[in-house]
């Protein structure tokens, strides 16, 4: 059986009135990802915080690595690397000097230290911003140095909050293909984001947190059969049009019809999938209605949250762990 190298049962912490965490468990294996999505203010961070022995919980044990993160932080820290979700380099610093420093503050020799800034520059396709100023790297490429800061140790396993906030698709490609190599190395990585797509690609297990509990635990497969079926998506060219569109897929679908005015979109749990498909665009032409997209899809984990917690993923809370702390 594999080791657990993240383990933790029962954790609670509390903000004054706010309960941040109500008693939650998770578990990830040795070598592997386990993605904890929820929106802001869910229990994302504070989960992560307790973890890297950052604060205390209330309430529940857990273990990192095989110790116990309040009996023995400090052991705790020296098997852990950490990312949060601001770059946490210094900006007057060049890349390379950045790593070297945290070399150092690790003890390692200044030999050492050189040795490891350059192949984890070179590993993050940082090498010809190596002698840069941090102040000048994109932001991108001061999430990559921050990672590989925390790397510098070689630690089993590496927490990332929501480490792709903010960047580009093609940054947040470039940090999919190091979370994968880390993994491939036998790291294991604790991911929290609320990018529903970002643990489709990469976690192995999932726990979905909604204020403070976990509402959901499975694989981004298992959490999208929860939703059921496929949709129909329609695109339509005017905006006039959405609510005969809304009805005429009311007539096709075989749940609540979702419309987001701003894209113009409407999406439709539907049965039989290319049956529904052809019936859709055959009730559409009949009302004349004029679409500029049309097709089925299956389930995203975005529907799996939305029917698991009543909103999207992306919705902000009134309050979150980080203003009630």
């Amino acid at each position: 059986m594999t080791e657990n190298a993240i383990e933790a049962e029962g954790l609670t912490k509390s903000y004054g009135a706010v309960q941040a965490l109500r008693g939650i468990d998770l578990a990830a294996p040795s070598g592997s990802v386990l993605g904890v999505l929820g929106p802001n203010g869910a229990g994302k961070t504070t989960a992560v915080r307790i973890l890297s022995t950052l604060i205390r919980p209330d309430s529940g044990r857990a273990t990192v690595a095989g110790v116990d993160v309040t009996a023995d932080p400090l052991e705790v820290r020296r098997r852990i690397g950490v990312a949060g979700q601001y770059a946490a380099v210094d900006e007057y610093l060049s890349g390379r000097e950045n790593l070297e420093m945290i070399g150092r503050l690790y003890h390692f020799g200044a030999k050492r230290a050189k040795e490891r800034a350059a192949t984890l520059l070179a590993d993050f396709r940082l090498e010809d911003a190596a002698d840069r100023p941090a102040k000048t790297y994109s932001g991108g490429m001061r999430r990559r140095l921050d990672l590989a800061g925390a790397l510098v140790a070689r630690p089993p396993v590496v927490f990332l909050d929501e480490p792709t906030t903010g960047l580009d698709p093609r940054s947040r490609g470039d940090m999919w293909q190091v979370i994968r190599g880390l993994v491939a190395d036998g790291t294991t990585v604790l991911l929290t984001t609320q990018y529903l797509e970002e643990a489709d690609q990469l976690a192995d297990d999932i726990v979905v947190i909604d204020h403070g509990q976990i509402i959901a635990h499975g694989t981004a497969d298992q959490l999208k059969s929860e939703v059921g079926g496929e949709r129909l998506m329609v695109t339509v060219e005017d905006a006039a049009r959405i609510g005969d569109t809304a009805e005429v897929l009311r007539g096709v679908g075989i749940g609540e019809v979702e419309v987001d005015e701003h894209t113009r979109t409407l999406t439709v749990p539907v049965s039989g999938g290319t049956t529904a498909l052809v019936d859709g665009v055959t009730a559409l032409r009949e009302r004349r209605i004029t679409v500029q997209d049309i097709g089925i899809r299956r389930p995203t984990l975005d529907d799996a949250f939305l029917t698991l917690t009543g909103h999207k993923a992306e919705e902000e809370q009134t309050e979150t762990e980080e203003t009630s702390a």
